[in-house]
């Protein structure tokens, strides 16, 4: 059977690892039907999916094991009851704003995404269409990567948008390294991967009412 690292697992849900360029769910085409979903069905038999990390992003996915706990946990998600942080390497030096950051360094970035229809699946921000977007951000430390001056930063989002993540980082000036889609020239070339990873899941457990946070290390 293909590789599987859990991190968590009871009778009532599981909490997976997934490694970076696996998707979540299978995708078009014979080439794309492994998946972490599939590996966790094969492994466990009773695997359901409540959520997905894009196919670049490495990191910690929740699946039930039970029709009633993954309502229970999708619903979580729906309304912003599941706490989620991710660590990423962004380029150039990011500098905290001391006028709009919080005591404990948080920032805010509040932009609008939408979908790019000519270049799909591509996000945009547009002020327009977009659909109300909120990240928030904090400098973890800055370093040097291949030669860049980078900045290794904390994110968590406030709404879940498809590549809201990335395509804020990007807004900002300081794109994620290695990502193929929003980043370009040495900020694409700085990684193999994308270096972005969810080390963070935070909520309630939905059968004994336990509040449970699960935690990764990062891997680059």
């Amino acid at each position: 059977m293909s590789e599987l690292n859990c991190v968590y697992e009871d009778e009532h849900l599981l909490v997976l690892n997934k490694p970076s360029g696996l998707l979540c769910v299978p995708g078009r085409g014979p080439d794309k039907q492994d998946c972490l979903s599939l590996r966790a069905l094969q492994h466990y038999g009773n695997a359901l999916v409540v959520h997905r990390l894009d196919q670049a992003t490495s990191g910690l996915v929740v699946m039930a094991r039970s029709l009633s706990v993954q309502r229970q946990l999708s619903q979580a998600f729906a309304e912003r009851q599941v706490n989620k942080r991710y660590m990423a390497v962004v380029a150039g030096t990011l500098q905290a704003d001391p006028k709009t950051a919080a005591e404990d360094g948080w920032q805010l970035i509040d932009l609008p995404i939408a979908a790019d229809w000519e270049r799909r699946p591509l996000r945009v921000i547009n002020h327009e269409t977009g659909k109300s977007s909120q990240t928030l951000w904090k400098v973890m430390e800055h370093i040097t990567h291949q030669g860049m001056h980078c900045t290794r930063v904390q994110l968590s989002p406030v709404t879940g948008r498809t590549h809201q993540l990335r395509v804020h980082m990007a807004a900002t000036g300081h794109a994620i390294l290695g990502d193929a889609l929003y980043a370009s020239g040495n900020v694409l070339a700085g990684s193999p991967r994308l270096l972005l990873q969810a080390t963070d899941l935070e909520f309630t457990h939905p059968v004994s009412g336990e509040v449970v946070l699960h935690q990764c290390t990062h891997d680059f």
